[in-house]
């Protein structure tokens, strides 16, 4: 079969997205990094997402690794580590 006319895939790169969803002062705060986008939230809010996300990449700067690289448990590890909440966490550890 002829692949004319398909794209081609490209790789897939992870990334950290923050939603602030306490921002009432009528300012859009966007922030973003290499490997993280940061939307919403109040001043305080948007803040404290942006140090996590900082701290997340500290950490895996420090263990050689990046998004991509990082294995879903070291990832909460490291979450856990910076204080950073999780969607899915609670499910992960309720499988294992």
């Amino acid at each position: 079969m002829s692949q004319k006319g398909k794209t081609p895939k490209t790789k897939k790169k992870a990334c950290l997205l923050g939603l602030g969803l306490d921002g009432k002062d009528g300012h859009t705060r966007i922030t973003t990094g290499e490997n993280f986008k940061l939307v919403g939230g109040s001043e305080e809010t948007h803040g404290v997402m942006q140090e996590k996300a900082v701290k997340v990449n500290e950490h895996l700067k420090r263990r050689g690794k990046t998004l991509d690289t990082v294995d879903h448990e070291e990832f909460y590890e490291i979450a856990d580590k910076v204080g950073m909440p999780l969607l899915d966490a609670q499910r992960a550890r309720q499988r294992n």
